[in-house]
């Protein structure tokens, strides 16, 4: 699809290589996994957490171009929905070959209606999505 994918976090790259051998759900995970054991990544992007040393579960989408598309951050106890963030994946692609367009919050891809952001959209959003 074009991406590139990372995971860091505030663990050593020694504890990410047991996580990775002994978590039966990391089986077929092929990305880096980085270590940021002093917080400097994670305090660049708005995440670490002083008083425990620890990240938030943060998400970034970042272009090419280094403009941060998507970002979304929850709590320590807060799993994530890969579906979603593969919908604002594809969402973001698509804007990015459509810059008028938007993409409604059950856009899912390519194909699915989009709208086209205007004055005249205001109040009408369900009427354009029918």
């Amino acid at each position: 699809m074009g991406a590139e994918v990372i995971t860091v976090s505030t663990d050593t790259q020694f504890v990410h290589l047991a996580w990775h051998r002994d978590e039966k759900m990391l089986e077929k995970v092929r990305y880096p996994m980085g270590a940021d054991p002093t917080g400097d990544v994670s305090m660049l992007f708005g995440v670490y957490d002083e008083n425990t040393g620890l990240d938030l579960r943060g998400t970034f989408i970042i272009n090419p171009q280094g403009t941060i598309l998507n970002s979304e951050v929850n709590f320590y106890n807060m799993g994530r929905n890969i579906d979603e963030l593969m919908r604002k994946f594809k969402a973001n692609l698509h804007l990015s070959k459509h810059e008028n367009e938007g993409c409604p919050a059950k856009w899912k891809e390519e194909g699915d209606k989009t709208l086209k952001p205007s004055p005249d959209l205001v109040g009408r959003v369900y009427e354009a999505l029918q």
